[in-house]
């Protein structure tokens, strides 16, 4: 499935969940997703943890987290140099 397919899955709406992005038709945040996954939960363990989600549905909080990341500027700590 392409990206741009992908993040139709994706909502934002003002009046849910504070205008932030979430899983088309869940009040489920997309950063929520991220998190989960950047601390180590499998695809798997998100899906067995909210059954009403698809794999697709994963896979665009994940291409949603990389658009941004290409649109934004996140403030990373500069490593000291050797």
């Amino acid at each position: 499935m392409k990206s741009e397919e992908l993040l139709k899955r994706i909502s934002i709406n003002p009046n849910i969940c504070f205008g932030k992005p979430c899983i088309r038709g869940h009040r489920i945040w997309v950063s929520l997703i991220l998190d989960f996954l950047s601390s180590g939960m499998s695809i798997d363990e998100i899906l067995n943890d909210y059954p009403q989600l698809h794999h697709e549905d994963i896979l665009a909080c994940i291409a949603y987290g990389a658009e941004m990341s290409r649109e934004r500027y996140v403030n990373i700590a500069m490593e000291p140099s050797a």
